[in-house]
């Protein structure tokens, strides 16, 4: 950890740098977190103790795996700065050559075919999320939700179910959140620029035409849940090379294209933006037990992407807490108006 991070609160109050620094610091803690308890040791609380934060609750899984943890921001002189949270509930991600490296290879299958939703994981993130809010005072409560990888699909999915819920916008910072999509193939088999876009603007249409026919009703309820999600701006945190994220660069990059390129296609993409091809079908057909389908996670109405371009291994969490002069980053922030 680089040492200026004990006194990141007094340099960086204020800045997006130090917030970044600051959730990923506690996301690494709950790592080394679940690494200590296999081997009898106690590095994790220098991961938020030197920057004034201290653990109040563990979050395990039905294997009795630490994947998440619940922090309090403890001033050093008492006065908590505007924009510092009072709590972070971090979530770590998948740990491979671990014990608990099976059961996260498996969530990881589960949420690329959109079934994580009841796992064992995400419900106990999204019960203690709940409780913390009602104890401390729902929206107004300066909770933030950080995460890496698979965590980083747990923060999402906890935030997404608070926003609906609650309407409450928790800031949210996810890092190498993964993307399920033909983006990283159509990358790697190095498809012009032209080729490409040509592929998106054909997927568009075919998206807001069967929205309009067969798919009105899920097209309906899509429209609905993005009224209700628009307010809520999670941070992607995502790395141009990083394979397991690159769908939602694409995702948001050619909607926003789709947006600004003319006035016939701005229509197309205002439907399309909200709709995937696996939500359509299965739309069509009812669950077994009669439960309604759940929606991908990655669409989303608004985001503020964080493109970074610089070297190193790009799906680490190491690279987030870096200072901005050793990243390449570009942000931008994408906001749904509705259509």
């Amino acid at each position: 950890m680089n040492l200026e991070l004990s006194n990141i609160w007094s340099y960086f109050r204020d800045s997006e740098e130090h917030r970044r620094c600051i959730a990923a610091c506690l996301v690494n803690g709950t790592y080394i977190m679940e690494h200590d308890g296999y081997r009898h040791r106690r590095l994790a609380p220098a991961w938020w103790e030197s920057l004034h934060f201290r653990y109040i609750n563990v979050l395990r899984d039905d294997d009795a795996f630490i994947f998440g943890a619940i922090f309090e921001y403890v001033p050093p002189n008492g006065w908590r700065h505007p924009r510092a949270p009072r709590y972070i509930v971090a979530f770590r991600g998948t740990i491979p050559l671990h014990f608990t490296g099976f059961t996260d290879m498996h969530l990881n299958l589960k949420y690329m075919i959109n079934k994580h939703h009841d796992t064992g994981r995400y419900r106990r993130a999204r019960e203690q999320v709940g409780r913390l809010l009602d104890a401390v005072g729902n929206c107004s409560s300066g909770v933030w939700l950080a995460g890496h990888s698979l965590g980083a699909c747990i923060a999402l999915d906890v935030g997404r179910h608070v926003m609906e819920r609650r309407g409450c916008g928790l800031p949210t910072f996810l890092f190498n959140p993964p993307h399920v999509s033909l983006a990283p193939v159509l990358n790697k088999l190095g498809m012009a620029d032209k080729a490409k876009r040509d592929l998106y603007i054909t997927s568009f249409m075919a998206k807001a035409v069967l929205a309009k026919t067969v798919g009105r009703a899920l097209d309906k309820g899509m429209a609905e849940l993005f009224e209700r999600l628009a307010p809520w701006v999670p941070e992607l945190y995502v790395h141009e090379r990083d394979f397991i994220c690159q769908g939602f660069i694409d995702y948001f990059e050619q909607r926003q294209m789709m947006l600004e390129r003319s006035r016939i296609l701005r229509p197309v993409a205002e439907v399309a933006m909200r709709m995937s091809f696996r939500d359509m079908w299965i739309s069509l057909h009812k669950t077994e037990n009669g439960e309604e389908p759940r929606v991908r996670p990655h669409l989303l109405p608004s985001a503020r992407l964080w493109k970074n371009t610089s070297e190193g291994y790009p799906h680490g969490l190491e690279q987030w807490w870096q200072p901005d002069s050793r990243l390449n980053l570009r942000p931008r922030q994408y906001i749904y108006h509705g259509p």
